[in-house]
């Protein structure tokens, strides 16, 4: 009988839906509420030009977030007390961080704004392109090729009144220790390991020990999220306390690389195509002098896609396309807007908890996938005793003397836990520091490069000797031990 009555009261509706919703009538009307509500709305908000002082918010305007923060609930933290001075804090002092102003940045911002933080930096060192446009909702045509974090903050600023998003179009490296202490939660939005390992580095290098024992006031909790496609994931890292980036870096998925026979011989793929147009012809043929190839150039892109398509025709391939070679140029993975903004809310959501200490915050890392149908896991990712980046110990070298520089630099850059891009090697002889090699300055890695040939014995090293080692993945020297097998 219950069936039956469901299923007739679902014909019903959707008789309803199918006659009413068709009817032109019943169409103007609703268009109409609907413009009234929008119209009674921005009326409401606009003082000003649609700025409202911190001291002016309407009566109301914060009860979504009074109804969190000054009744108890179920869910909220065993030792929290409701007031209402935990909304005060988010209004008028909290300070929030957001790095990256791209797909997760954009919803990033819009999340902390409507939920009360009102003291906002966002850095982004990236320009728009026309195709952040398709998700990166801040953005508009007429902002292509302005600065991501300065349009993104202006945006923002003029939509949420006293709302002050704070605009650096920079890049992360280029701020010292004492801009980064200014902030309460730093959130990251980015899609470079790298700078997550970079930043990483840095809150690590502002905790303070007294004794041996961390001071917590010196924590700057980071959350960070990523997407990749239909997948992402959203941690919290309290620095010194839990499992940092480089206490995982073997959960961030490898690089994908062609192998180099298949590139020149055997193409099979317009990938293939590509990276010989990029590995190859490109330093050979010297198209733009020796400039090296830059993806944001168009005009680099071009010359690439051109010779590509040459490669691609004389093998019989199809699907060379300007889209495509500007993704493989520029290792670029698909976006999904709704990963984006999933990502996003579970980040907003893990500050919001931090701020308020209302609710207990995730434990530590949430994995999401709906390439087929929705899948969610929370798990305790676990800090790794000889981690390179938090656990204040020289991680050990084991190599024998006969070994050569050139096997410690491959061990940096291919080791799974320690994934480093240029390596500079540094260690003290004789009461002097003597750089043993260096590739960022041309001058010097020309000197240093007969080093990579020789053998640990032959540069002076001996068991127990410590190399410092400073990459790009750290604003910190990391110390390793050199320990001598037989």
């Amino acid at each position: 009988m219950d069936g039956k009555y469901n299923f007739t009261i679902l014909k019903s509706t959707q008789f309803f839906i199918n006659t009413t919703c068709l009817n032109p009538i019943f169409l103007s009307s609703s268009r109409e509420k609907k413009r009234r509500r929008i119209e009674d709305l921005t009326e409401k908000m606009a003082v000003d030009g649609g700025h409202r002082d911190s001291g002016c918010d309407w009566d109301g305007r914060w009860n979504h977030v009074r109804k969190f923060l000054e009744r108890p609930g179920p869910f909220t933290h065993p030792d929290f007390e409701p007031s209402t001075e935990s909304l005060q804090f988010l209004l008028e002092t909290c300070k929030i961080l957001v790095i990256g102003a791209g797909g997760l940045g954009c919803e990033l911002l819009k999340n902390l704004a409507l939920s009360g933080f009102r003291l906002i930096h966002v850095v982004d060192m990236d320009t728009i392109d026309v195709s952040n446009l398709n998700r990166q909702f801040l953005f508009r045509p007429k902002d292509v090729g302005r600065p991501k974090a300065e349009v993104a903050a202006d945006f923002i600023n003029s939509r949420i009144p006293g709302c002050k998003v704070v605009p650096h179009f920079k890049k992360i490296q280029d701020f010292d220790e004492s801009f980064y202490r200014q902030f309460h939660i730093i959130v990251c939005g980015l899609d470079s390991i790298i700078a997550r390992r970079w930043m990483n580095g840095m809150l690590i290098s502002l905790l303070s020990y007294e004794d041996g024992v961390l001071d917590p006031s010196s924590i700057i909790p980071l959350i960070d999220g990523g997407t990749e496609g239909f997948k992402g994931n959203a941690r919290v890292i309290l620095p010194g306390m839990t499992a940092c980036i480089d206490c995982t870096l073997e959960l961030y998925p490898p690089q994908i690389n062609f192998p180099m026979c298949t590139i020149a011989s055997m193409p099979r793929l317009p990938e293939h195509c590509i990276e010989y147009a990029r590995i190859l012809q490109w330093p050979k043929e010297k198209p733009f002098g020796d400039t090296s190839l830059d993806g944001d150039n168009p005009e680099h892109i071009q010359w690439v896609f051109d010779r590509a398509q040459e490669r691609a025709a004389e093998f019989n391939i199809t699907g060379v396309t300007y889209r495509l070679t500007q993704g493989v140029v520029k290792r670029i993975i698909p976006a999904v807007a709704s990963t984006n903004a999933v990502i996003a809310a579970a980040c907003a959501t893990e500050v919001f908890k931090i701020a308020t200490s209302a609710y207990i915050p995730l434990n530590n890392y949430l994995v999401f996938n709906d390439v087929d149908g929705l899948y969610t896991y929370t798990f305790e990712a676990e800090r790794k005793e000889n981690c390179s980046a938090c656990s204040q110990v020289p991680q050990d070298l084991q190599f024998p003397p006969s070994a050569k520089l050139q096997e410690v630099l491959e061990y940096l850059t291919e080791n799974a836990s320690l994934q480093m891009k240029s390596p500079a090697i540094t260690t003290t002889l004789e009461g002097k520091n003597k750089t043993l090699y260096l590739q960022s300055v041309k001058s010097i890695e020309e000197r240093t490069r007969p080093n990579l040939c020789k053998t640990l014995k032959e540069l002076g090293l001996s068991d127990g000797q410590e190399l410092a080692v400073a990459d790009v993945t750290t604003p910190q020297t990391v110390l390793f031990k050199l320990n001598f097998t037989a």
